[in-house]
């Protein structure tokens, strides 16, 4: 059976939804923290689109796109429908499988058309997620016993799901009050209401003085709004007793923060220095580190602050029984009891070598997982954790199943890790927004270090447990609601080593790890020790590790690790990488149905990437035999890279007996198959950046249908080969004409020029698309790296006035035509003699076809438009302006050779 996805996907759909609304997966995404989130109108497309059939009827093919296009309009859009048309494409039962599930976005859709989804990640921390995502919400727990605490609901709830949120309502409840009440005497009130935090910032001796000071970034409090003033805050330095005090005050800061940009012997200064306040000598950045690192800084209080009648921020310093409180934090924090003999109160989890650029505290000094807050934090998080593991004892202890204990004490724990992130160093206050509390991650897998930073309370606001557990419950609200499906099978393991019998899902549907985009369980390591503290009772098997720093296992993670830092024997290479992936993508084909498909979703710039990608699809026996881009990402940063569009790929077991295949044959063949495809493409909307990466899928399939190509001399030739050339099979099935002639007909470096300006005009793309380009055309980089330039995270075409070549008679069309544009500012002689040198006349087809169409291509308000426009308007001018130039210069040189003939004489 052909599947659907192997001939046509929603690509429009998919990218028209995935930034908004039900498909973009944000209601998802603030359930539970987790990496690099697939948006729901992906994982539904690539989802039903892997178990629908796509039937060689024509009109049949029409009324599935159109019932997979309503589906795509909403959460549940087509339900019915659609669960009737995957019954009877599956008689035997429709399950899908998603070895790589992370927060389970892919399986989630699976459950909510009723679909036997089977889940899997390495991670513990992405188990859990995904469990309270994908499971948690499908299973009835009507039946289950009242909660001991909160208000009795009887015979009230209607549904399911009313009851979970019912019970997650009171039990976030009962956290708040118990956990307040076990702080309340380390959090001293003030006028008679809870503060809502307090700024803190770390203090190192000064170099010179000798006197503490405190690094604070920023003194901007509170931005001017309205009606309302601006405020603000200064260190006020007492050099003779060497204190100081922080001093609110109303207005814009008037002074430079302590940590800002300095000048060290007339040079700035790398990154930001540190002043001291009492005697100004500046210490730069490798100097205030390394104090921090050998353990010179400490933590002081800076600021408390308040929320008044009016729910507006208020800032003072801090009172003597405020500072007595947090001192006394400290010393109850050393004598806290540990959660069992293996689990220490303060969390001792090493963090490894190598992972400065990912753990952004350990360059400062931190060593282990408990080195992320200042101690009453770190109390008030241990206490938390005790207060979740009573709760799951006394909850058992009334009868509720362990299933449904779990269950609460998941969702518990996920409101200590949305916590986490507005909790460590890395929090720093934020004073646009009303004053927030900022995100210890920079992008989606790197963690911060701040020197200053926020502590919320136990009362409301920004970072409490109040204002996080309200935002998980108010998620949970709008994904319950109307909730349809089957709870997903949840489990941990590795991709490689699949505990199915063959043949045992229709699709296998994923998002493996790309490459070296995410350290995912470095990233979430501070998580992880977390919840083994919060689950320890609950869920014993989420505690145990391989790990010998007690973090998560990384054995078998298949991703490539930068290392930085204190290097060390890091495992994750790009061997590791490539291998596993491989054996991952075996164990699919193994696990998949004969005619079923292992649909990939990958996003990556890289060509290189890709290459290594499709040798690993290649050794595990598949061949990709569809590719479908989205706009996805946008330009969301995944790690340290930048990526826009995704392709959904299906990929299908290797057919046995495959013949050869001869190189010369089998481009042919991707030729062919591309310009039948072409139409379909063109009728369903896709736009010409997006046919170049659904290319792959043709040109894949076509390879696949051989067990090896060989080339003319008998040697095997890499399947990566084919990519740039479907690409390039694109343009020639477009027919592209320039000037009503054809695009092939132009230069080369003319050719790559108008087709760039024909994809993407002036627009930046990413540096990656500029070398698929050059592959495509068969040229080296740096023959039109001249003609693209560096631009703001990519790469863009240059102006005119950018262009620094030499007109000759042997010049491109394409430096023909921008010298012209450069000239055209200077007059009809300038431009004449750009004409003259390029030994061009006004009836030079290519030049002018190529003059044209950038006219017509560039923005209207483009300067370089304008100039084209000019150069079109004054061509015979600029042809009599260029006769008259080789005229001269023909009379200059006869001149010339006479006068030397001369010489020659005497």
């Amino acid at each position: 059976m052909t599947r659907m996805i192997e001939r046509w996907f929603p690509s429009a759909e998919v990218s028209a939804n995935s930034d908004k609304g039900w498909g973009s997966g944000n209601r998802e995404i603030s359930l539970v923290m987790w990496f690099a989130a697939r948006p729901t109108a992906q994982a539904k497309a690539a989802t039903i689109c892997s178990l629908l059939p796509w039937p060689d009827d024509v009109e049949e093919q029409a009324r599935l796109q159109k019932l997979v296009r309503e589906a795509m309009t909403g959460r549940y859009a087509a339900w019915g429908d659609l669960q009737a048309e995957i019954a009877k494409a599956n008689p035997e039962g429709a399950a899908t499988l998603d070895p790589f599930s992370g927060r389970g976005m892919i399986p989630l859709e699976s459950a909510r058309l009723g679909v036997q989804a089977s889940a899997i990640d390495y991670s513990p921390v992405a188990v859990l997620a995904s469990h309270l995502l994908t499971s948690a919400p499908f299973e009835d727990w009507s039946t289950e016993p009242e909660l001991p605490f909160g208000e009795g609901r009887g015979q009230l709830l209607m549904s399911r799901t009313d009851r979970l949120l019912g019970d997650l309502e009171s039990l976030f409840a009962e956290i708040q009050n118990r956990h307040a009440a076990s702080m309340r005497d380390f959090y001293p009130s003030h006028n008679g209401a809870q503060p809502w935090g307090y700024l803190w910032a770390a203090a190192i001796p000064c170099q010179e003085c000798g006197q503490q000071f405190p690094l604070v970034g920023s003194y901007e409090l509170v931005p001017a709004r309205g009606d309302r003033e601006a405020v603000s805050f200064y260190i006020d330095a007492d050099r003779a007793s060497g204190t100081w005090e922080a001093v609110v005050a109303t207005g814009k800061p008037t002074s430079a923060p302590t940590l800002t940009n300095a000048v060290v012997n007339g040079k700035k200064a790398v990154g930001k220095s540190a002043i001291c306040v009492f005697c100004s000598h500046v210490h730069p950045l490798s100097v205030h580190r390394r104090l921090l690192q050998e353990g010179r800084g400490q933590d002081v209080l800076v600021l408390a602050s308040d929320i008044d009648a009016k729910s507006r921020k208020t800032f003072r310093q801090p009172t003597a029984a405020e500072r007595e409180a947090a001192a006394e934090a400290s010393r109850t924090l050393a004598s806290e009891p540990t959660f069992s003999p293996f689990l220490p109160a303060i969390p001792d989890e090493g963090i490894a070598p190598g992972n400065n650029n990912i753990i952004g505290p350990s360059i400062y000094g931190a060593k282990t997982y408990g080195d992320f807050m200042v101690d009453r934090q770190t109390l008030s998080y241990v206490r938390l954790a005790r207060t979740i593991n009573e709760l799951g004892t006394e909850l058992t202890a009334a009868g509720l199943s362990g299933a449904y204990v779990r269950a609460l004490t998941g969702y518990a724990t996920a409101v200590v890790v949305k916590k986490l992130r507005r909790s460590t160093r890395g929090a720093r206050f934020q004073s646009k927004g009303g004053a927030q509390v900022g995100d210890l991650f920079v992008n989606e897998g790197s963690i911060t270090f701040s020197h200053d930073f926020f502590e919320a309370g136990i009362g409301d606001g920004p970072g409490t447990w109040k204002s996080i557990s309200d935002n998980v419950l108010s998620a949970c609200r709008n994904l319950f609601s109307d909730l349809r499906g089957t709870p997903t099978s949840v489990q941990r393991g590795t991709a490689t080593a699949l505990s199915y019998p063959p043949e045992t899902f229709t699709a296998v549907v994923t998002d493996p790890p790309y490459d070296q985009m995410i350290a995912y369980s470095d990233a979430s390591d501070l998580f992880y020790a977390w919840v083994k503290r919060c689950l320890h009772n609950t869920w014993p098997e989420l505690v145990v590790t391989a790990d010998p720093l007690g973090c998560q296992d990384k054995s078998q993670e298949i991703i490539v690790k930068r290392a930085h830092g204190d290097r060390t024997q890091e495992h994750r290479t790009r061997d590791h990488y490539d291998t596993l992936i491989a054996e991952a993508f075996a164990q699919m084909r193994r696990v998949v149905r004969d005619d079923g498909v292992v649909t990939i979703v990958f996003g990556h710039g890289a060509p290189e990437v890709w290459q290594r990608l499709l040798h690993s699809i290649e050794r595990a026996g598949l061949v990709m035999t569809g590719s479908w881009p989205a706009n996805t990402e946008f330009g969301g940063q995944q790690g340290k890279a930048h990526i826009e569009t995704t392709l959904t790929m299906a990929c299908r077991p290797a057919p046995a007996d495959r013949p050869e295949g001869r190189k010369g044959a089998v481009e042919a063949e991707i030729k062919t198959e591309i310009k039948r495809r072409y139409p379909d493409w063109e009728r369903w909307g896709l736009a010409p950046a997006d046919m170049l990466m659904a290319a792959a899928g043709p040109a894949m399939e076509v390879v696949g249908r051989y067990s090896e190509v060989l080339d003319a001399k008998g040697g095997p030739v890499d399947i990566y080969t084919f990519l740039p050339l479907a690409r390039a099979s694109v343009q020639e099935a477009m027919a592209v004409e320039v000037n009503h002639q054809p695009l092939t007909a132009f230069d080369t470096r003319t050719r790559f020029a108008l087709w760039w300006i024909r994809l993407y005009g002036r627009q930046i793309q990413a540096k990656s698309e500029l070398r698929w380009q050059v592959l495509a055309s068969s040229l080296d980089l740096a023959s039109v790296r001249d003609l693209v330039c560096d631009a703001a995270k990519g790469v863009r075409f240059i102006t005119s006035s950018e262009w620094s070549g030499k007109v000759d008679g042997d010049s491109a069309s394409i430096d023909v035509a921008l010298a012209l544009a450069a000239a055209s500012d200077e007059g009809l002689q300038a431009m004449g003699q750009v004409l003259a040198a390029s030994e061009r006349g006004i009836d030079d087809t290519y030049l002018w076809s190529t003059v044209q169409f950038l006219a017509d291509r560039l923005p209207t308000n483009d300067p370089d438009s304008i100039a084209f426009n000019r150069v079109l308007r004054t061509r015979p001018g600029i042809g009599t302006a260029a006769e008259a130039t080789a005229s001269s210069t023909l009379v200059s040189s006869r001149r010339q050779q006479e006068q030397d003939a001369q010489l020659r004489l005497h």
